[in-house]
């Protein structure tokens, strides 16, 4: 997103943390309405460009957005939208992603407040790298043959019980309605959310032989002293690395041994 749809979507997460800091808002059900909205102007495209019109002002967007919405969702879901529709998008697509990115980030909150993000951002990564390495499966998931209720049915017999409830839905709504989103890309956009949610950066790790307690907290607080703030290891083994480690953080890749030529990075950067 660029111009005057970045700055929408800023104002909107705003909204989003100040409505979910108030423990009587229902993260999971505000999570659930919010990406039923996603569905709806994903569907409907002359909707999505009457809520978007530049030429319509934004109280009359906020009053059909109110309309159509209001007695179907809760007042704080219409609420959210209506003043989301206030604002400029430099496209009508923008809209939907920033819904979107809101159901999820309202999932994430859900469980950031029942204590079991770090468990979800784990899940989540474990998920991405399982499917990744089955053609089979990611062929199951991301094809057009099947349809939304047998794939869901199949992450349920994958998921169900084994994973925690969010990273469920999380995975679900990704697979059932990818929106042009890859299976990858979308794992990963939600481990970025997921670590946004403590304003911490993800790191995919990937070691010769499985790192120990030590090691993970040297690696840890070497990223965290090159990047100036706290770094959560996805980690991964593959004895092809020979001994060593390599780290990707977004588009960049580090290659050293464990943490010492981190340390070394990190110390050369402070000078």
């Amino acid at each position: 997103m660029n111009g005057a749809s970045r700055d929408a979507l800023a104002a909107a997460r705003e909204r989003l943390d100040a409505l979910t800091d108030n423990a009587s808002v229902d993260a999971t059900r505000l999570a659930d309405e919010l990406a039923a909205v996603t569905a709806l102007l994903n569907r409907e495209s002359t909707l999505r460009r009457a809520l978007t019109d530049p030429a319509q002002s934004g109280e009359a967007k906020a009053a059909l957005a109110q309309r159509l919405l209001g007695g179907q969702l809760g007042a704080d879901s219409v609420d959210l939208v209506s003043g989301m529709v206030r604002a400029r998008w430099s496209r009508s697509r923008d809209l939907v992603d920033a819904l979107e990115e809101l159901a999820d980030t309202a999932d994430l909150t859900a469980a950031q407040q029942d204590g079991t993000l770090d468990e979800v951002e784990d899940e989540l990564f474990r998920f991405g790298r399982i499917a990744s390495g089955s053609g089979e499966l990611r062929a199951a998931l991301s094809g057009r043959a099947g349809d939304g209720a047998g794939k869901a049915a199949l992450l349920h017999t994958l998921l169900g019980g084994r994973a925690k409830p969010v990273t469920e839905r999380l995975v679900t709504r990704l697979v059932t309605a990818p929106r042009g989103r890859s299976l990858e890309g979308g794992i990963e956009s939600l481990s970025k959310l997921a670590a946004a949610r403590r304003g911490r950066t993800v790191a995919e790790v990937v070691s010769a032989t499985p790192l120990s307690e030590a090691q993970k907290r040297r690696l840890g607080d070497a990223l965290a002293r090159i990047y100036g703030r706290p770094v959560h290891l996805n980690l991964d083994v593959d004895p092809a690395v020979l001994g060593g480690v390599r780290v990707r953080i977004g588009d960049e890749v580090i290659n050293g041994s464990i943490a010492d030529r981190l340390d070394e990075a990190s110390r050369r950067m402070a000078g």
